[in-house]
């Protein structure tokens, strides 16, 4: 393990990628801006947790734990599909070992916050995009260790490998349950600052992710862009991409409506990045963490701009038929109500009943124009 101790060293051998991976990585060796950076993204993980955990409810969960086809969506997405994408996009594009452990590290985190802002806009089931994310979330637990283990497998024999603290990620993993908790338990018995909570949360990702963007590029200078290679750049396009369009292929798969499949593709697109860079940040040696810092932030920038394109997409072609399939079944109700109303008119055209004193009861005749 003595190699271990030199991580600068171990990374060199992996190439030109290699190479431009690990360089950077003294600038985020300073302990203040390390140590004001690991603030920052814990307790931005912390509000983003907390909102996620504000926006369960204990009866839609106990809906879903019945009929747990969330749960098993968001199994086959996020540690069968997302994990193996990842795995295969590494070996295709022929990732060195710091690299891929980013990438893989990302592949196997669970589903964001940004898929249940998305879904609202695409008019997907909301019930269904919260059940998946906390879904993911505590499985996570168990699973996102497992994946890494299992996919890291052909990266063993690489020092940065070797370091992957599977008991670290696991710790930070745990740590998340308390915000989730304390937050299911603020929506039990205050709804409405749990709904204040919510959004709160939606904000505070988009101010984290802007910040860390503004501080890595502070840290790492005119040179950003020479540390992280064309290959690192391509799979953050793709695999978000991808994601989006192999949950919307599960989704078709089990037969789901529409606005359920455009739900789960948007959860199984969106991974929770927030988690990768707390990941990357706390459980690594500054010394690494220069380029692999870099994926998850890249990821969330063509995450939420194809999200964006989806959105986009829907809202000019795909909207107006959702509102006539909406429109069909409430004039299909109408439509049936009037009948309903027609028969009920001819049956009384023949004459009509009226009751006088001493309970008796009179027909009397309609007259009818001829």
């Amino acid at each position: 393990m003595a190699s271990s101790a030199q991580p600068p060293a171990a990374t060199g051998d992996g190439g030109p990628d290699g190479e431009s991976l690990a360089g950077g990585g003294e600038a985020f060796g300073d302990r203040s801006l390390s140590q004001g950076l690991s603030v920052l993204v814990g307790l931005g993980l912390c509000v983003t947790m907390l909102g996620l955990g504000c926006a369960v409810e204990l009866g839609q969960l106990g809906q879903q734990l019945r009929r747990p086809v969330g749960l098993l969506l968001a199994l086959l997405g996020q540690f069968v599909a997302m994990p193996l994408l990842a795995f295969l996009l590494a070996l295709i594009f022929a990732l060195d070992e710091v690299a891929a452990v980013a990438v893989l590290l990302c592949g196997c985190c669970p589903g964001g916050n940004l898929s249940n802002l998305m879904s609202v806009l695409v008019d997907g089931d909301m019930n269904l995009s919260i059940i998946m994310t906390a879904s993911s979330t505590l499985l996570a637990l168990f699973l996102m260790p497992l994946c890494l283990w299992i996919y890291s497998r052909h990266w063993i024999n690489t020092a940065v490998v070797q370091l992957l603290p599977l008991g670290a990620v696991s710790l930070t993993l745990g740590s998340t349950l308390l915000p989730i908790g304390l937050g299911v338990l603020i929506r039990y018995r205050h709804p409405r600052a749990a709904d204040l909570l919510v959004k709160i949360s939606l904000w505070s990702l988009l101010v984290t992710l802007v910040i860390l963007f503004i501080l890595t590029g502070t840290m790492l200078g005119p040179d950003l862009l020479a540390h992280i290679p064309a290959s690192v750049y391509a799979i953050a396009v793709l695999m978000p991409l991808a994601g989006y369009a192999l949950g919307y292929g599960l989704a078709t798969v089990f037969k789901m409506p529409p606005h359920c499949r455009r739900t789960v593709s948007l959860e199984t697109g969106c991974q929770n990045v927030q988690l990768c860079t707390a990941i990357l940040k706390l459980t690594f040696p500054p010394e690494l963490i220069g380029g692999m810092y870099m994926f998850p932030l890249l990821y969330a920038l063509f995450q939420s701009a194809e999200a964006g394109l989806f959105v986009l997409v829907y809202k000019m072609y795909g909207r107006d038929s959702y509102k006539q399939d909406t429109l069909g079944e409430e004039e299909d109700t109408d439509i049936s109500y009037k009948k309903l109303k027609e028969e009920e008119v001819a049956d009384t055209s023949y004459g009509t009943v009226t009751t006088e004193e001493h309970n008796s009861i009179q027909m009397e005749p309609t007259q009818t124009a001829l």
